[in-house]
């Protein structure tokens, strides 16, 4: 890996490349270094295994190694041979006594239960003669949990003369097949049978893991999808995709609204509560009583008869004083439609922000629909208060002459004529005007009570529940994909962790697919 581009085909020159760079992390001084070297070999006739090559373990440091040589290289060993899903390979010489043997030695104690540990003796050929390793290769001598394994490798000379391994296997095969106490043994000795053993062992190895893989990849996966779900939809590339996306936030959102205002989420209350409560005590606080005073009835009544006196009844003076009444309820009506348009945008507000929680959309397009949204409801607001109003006006612009004609004749008798023009209305005369005008006014306001939410929830609420999509869509419709594209420009806060978590998801996908496969 230290050489990406090159490719090596003479496995002299793979050699030696390997004592290059280990001079290169040494410096010549037959040190060691805990950078490994990475090497992938591919080929028909090997086996799918990661072979980590260590260095031998030592007693002593020769001249030029640090005095720390022998603990480093013990401490390199034990870091790989410890981890508990790493394979050993016990390497013993046959001509040295297997008690003294500091592969065997530090392979116990790593896994005392010999699990994972294969035993291969080594220089067989070259033990004394009249001795043999039958005992310790037939499991007598030192017994492990699988069987022990001889190998016959090249000798110094062999290596110096450059004999390849093809040659050196067939030799060692002969060796084991034509020596009488080993013949026996032959079909599991020699240096191809431990890449054969090691692949089934890691099989089996790999095959009892597997349902406690395939459990952690489903766990990791659900988890996975819940967190993507959590953040949200990625943004899509195409202009139909991101026109999609954003038909569906609206679509989120207006149902979102919809639910607040018919009382499935909270929030559409408010808006019963301007028509309970808010607009009958804003009337009620106008104080009719107080507009009728005895003064201000007698002015009214005086000046509506102009040059020419009433005959029956102060008529104009009627429709003034009822004008005067009826004109305040205009700030009344006004206010109870600014507080369900108040209403209406705090809702949308609300709605907005749950839709953007479910959805995690970007800000651009949350400001984009929160201003559009409102410049909607401001020309309902409009609307409702020219509705509202004109209500408030058509009762004082025309008056029920039937409620009049109910009256008590003597009633409606005008004053003395014969007197002057300023005192011919007695106190008594302008009490009973300033109670018919009331009574008159306290049913118009019965009446408007009514008239006025239902002018307002049909202008503002219907019409915001009605049109608030349509009026998206047109918009969304005259956008080009430019501008569909700035809408759905992502925070990277969010965008970043999603692409994280779909690779992962991909990856642990395709391990599921394959582990499955296998099972």
């Amino acid at each position: 890996m230290h050489l990406p581009r090159k490719k090596f085909l003479d496995f002299a020159a793979v050699r030696q490349e390997i004592a290059d760079e280990t001079d290169r992390e040494t410096g010549h001084n037959k040190g060691i270094s805990s950078v490994p070297i990475h090497l992938s070999i591919y080929s028909p006739h090997v086996v799918n295994l990661t072979l980590v090559d260590l260095p031998g373990l030592t007693k002593v440091a020769v001249d030029g190694q640090p005095d720390s040589f022998v603990q480093d290289i013990e401490n390199m060993v034990r870091a790989f041979i410890e981890k508990p899903n790493c394979i050993i390979l016990a390497i013993s010489p046959a001509n040295q006594d297997l008690a003294t043997s500091d592969a065997i030695k530090i392979s116990r104690e790593a896994d005392p239960k010999g699990e994972r540990t294969f035993g291969v003796l080594t220089k067989i050929d070259l033990m004394d003669k009249g001795t043999d390793a039958a005992e310790i290769l037939e499991g007598k001598s030192y017994k492990l949990s699988f069987p022990w394994i001889g190998v016959v490798n090249r000798s110094q000379a062999d290596i110096n003369k450059q004999v390849d391994m093809i040659a050196a296997r067939k030799r060692e095969t002969e060796y084991f097949s034509n020596t009488p106490e080993y013949r026996h043994l032959a079909s599991r000795m020699g240096s191809v049978h431990p890449g054969k053993v090691l692949s089934k062992h890691l099989e089996s190895v790999i095959k009892s893991w597997i349902p406690g893989l395939q459990s952690l990849i489903n766990k990791t996966i659900i988890e996975l999808e819940t967190e993507l779900k959590r953040i949200g939809k990625p943004i899509a590339a195409d202009t139909g995709g991101k026109l999609y996306m954003i038909m569906e936030i609206c679509q989120t959102f207006d149902q979102l609204f919809k639910d607040h205002l018919d009382g499935i989420r909270p929030g559409g209350e408010k808006i019963y509560q301007v028509f309970d409560n808010q607009f009958p005590a804003s009337i009620k606080r106008l104080q009719f009583d107080k507009h009728l005073s005895i003064g201000k009835v007698r002015k009214l009544i005086t000046e509506a008869d102009g040059y020419q006196p009433h005959v029956i009844a102060p008529e104009q003076g009627y429709g003034r004083l009822i004008e005067s009444c009826l004109v305040s309820i205009r700030g009344p009506a006004e206010a109870a439609v600014d507080a369900v348009h108040g209403i209406l945008k705090d809702l949308i507000l609300k709605s907005m922000s749950e839709t953007m929680a479910r959805i995690k959309a970007v800000s651009h397009l949350e400001c984009r629909t929160w201003s559009a949204a409102v410049d909607s409801l401001e020309r309902m607001r409009e609307e409702s208060k020219k509705s509202t109003l004109l209500l408030v006006d058509m009762e004082y612009g025309y008056l029920t002459i039937d409620f009049f004609r109910k009256l008590p004749q003597d009633a409606e008798k005008g004053g003395n004529p014969t007197h002057s023009l300023f005192d011919r209305y007695d106190d008594s005369y302008l009490r009973r005007i300033a109670t018919t005008v009331l009574s008159y006014v306290n049913m118009v306001c019965g009446t408007l009570r009514h008239t006025i939410p239902k002018s307002v929830v049909y202008c503002q609420v219907r019409e915001a529940k009605r049109s608030l999509q349509d009026h998206f869509f047109t918009e969304l419709g005259k956008k080009e994909g430019k501008q569909l594209a700035s809408l759905l420009n992502e925070d990277p806060a969010i965008m970043q962790p999603r692409t994280s978590l779909a690779k992962r998801l991909k990856l642990y996908r395709s391990a599921q697919s394959e582990i499955e496969a296998v099972a």
